[in-house]
């Protein structure tokens, strides 16, 4: 997805991939097959390039040390992505500056985590520090009972070195995610606060900007992101993932977890955005001025994204025609990938315009008022065919 942007930009990719069928390896011609684990082959790729980026956070201390010792730029720097690499430093970092965190602890032993979750009641979530995404990695226990099924969970991190991350399970309305970009000059430009819905602790629909959210929680979580940017020294996207808890005494947001790439939760901005997240990464990584972020909609839009996962239909092109028939408003973005079940393999988008303003109202004032309005049913009705139009092309018939 940051071939086309990189196209139009003049800017040359080179990409160091697993496979040629990777996604990125069907539409970036100067590739290299290797793994990124591998020093050597990451050094291979260092010798062609003048900045290297990632898309995923889990390469290895080493080569990121071999590649900054080869005088290549990295942007993240690896002193910035450790913290989306190890959850157990976010924790520590969004603590040290003084932003909102769930109640947490690093346990090393089932007593401690048990002391935990009756210290900070029952349930809690069991986290385990690097590599866990999209649900993986992630354990609720719901009593004290339940430690006991940990055993295996522990003695892996007793093998890696390290403790696991227990936290408090937030009581929790929504999931929002707030992305800023942060160029490699220091300059910084923060995208709309969206909602996040997961499936099985995965995305699964996006709605940007985030309906029915007041002005306040939308500052609140769009300086959360800005800060941890600046302070923690991120160069590309960054996507901060939120929960939102919307009354009592803990309103406001709490810091779920980071990614320092462009996100699932930001495709919306594709079409849905004066400047797209990957175009956005490429200038910011590169030092090149940003992009101005707003909706292309202007105040009061909105852009609905639904994910397509695998399913029934095992070559996606077979529905496209059909898709295409049923929703003519709507992006379709496949990814090369071969379906599997539960696997995201693309995703559509849907743009809708700004709702009608009265006379009297400013722009700003239109979109202020819709965003604290209950979810109109402009976006109700994108948002069930960009379901339709998912369904279609991952099963072939109606959800």
């Amino acid at each position: 997805m940051t071939a086309p942007v990189a196209t139009e930009l003049g800017i040359e990719l080179h990409l160091l991939a697993g496979s040629w069928l990777s996604s990125a390896a069907q539409v970036i011609p100067r590739t290299i097959i290797g793994d990124y684990r591998h020093t050597d082959d990451a050094l291979r790729l260092a010798e062609r390039v003048d900045v290297i980026t990632f898309d995923h956070e889990h390469v290895p201390a080493e080569v990121l040390t071999a590649l900054q010792d080869a005088g290549v730029a990295l942007h993240p720097g690896p002193q910035a992505l450790r913290y989306a690499q190890d959850k157990l430093a976010m924790r520590a970092a969004v603590e040290d500056l003084e932003l909102p965190n769930p109640q947490w602890r690093q346990v090393s032993t089932a007593a401690e985590l048990t002391e935990f979750g009756d210290g900070v009641g029952w349930p809690v979530v069991l986290k385990t520090p690097r590599g866990g995404y999209d649900g993986k990695g992630v354990r609720v226990l719901h009593s004290a009972a339940d430690v006991e099924a940990t055993a295996d969970w522990f003695a892996r991190a007793a093998e890696e070195g390290t403790g696991l991350l227990a936290e408090e399970k937030v009581p929790f309305t929504r999931e929002l995610s707030a992305q800023v970009a942060r160029s490699a000059t220091g300059e910084i430009r923060a995208y709309p606060v969206v909602q996040s819905d997961q499936r099985d602790g995965v995305c699964d629909l996006v709605t940007a900007p985030a309906p029915a959210t007041e002005p306040d929680l939308l500052e609140q979580a769009a300086e959360i992101a800005l800060t941890l940017a600046e302070r923690l020294d991120v160069t590309g996207m960054l996507a901060v993932e939120l929960f939102e808890i919307s009354d009592g005494e803990r309103r406001g947001v709490f810091v779920n977890e980071l990614a320092m790439r462009p996100h699932n939760s930001g495709h919306w901005s594709m079409d849905g955005a004066v400047t797209g997240q990957f175009e956005q990464h490429l200038r910011a990584v590169l030092g090149l001025p940003l992009g101005e972020t707003g909706l292309v909609t202007g105040d009061g839009g909105f852009t609905v994204m639904k994910n397509i996962f695998g399913g029934a239909v095992p070559q996606l092109h077979t529905a496209l025609a059909e898709a295409m028939r049923l929703a003519p408003e709507a992006k379709v973005h496949l990814y090369g990938k071969a379906p599997r079940a539960g696997r995201k393999v693309g995703h559509v988008t849907i743009v809708g315009a700004s709702p009608q303003a009265s006379a009297a109202q400013s722009p700003a004032e239109a979109g202020a008022q819709a965003l604290q309005q209950t979810p109109h049913q402009e976006i109700r009705t994108a948002q069930d065919r960009a379901t339709e139009l998912a369904h279609r092309l991952s099963e072939g018939g109606t959800p």
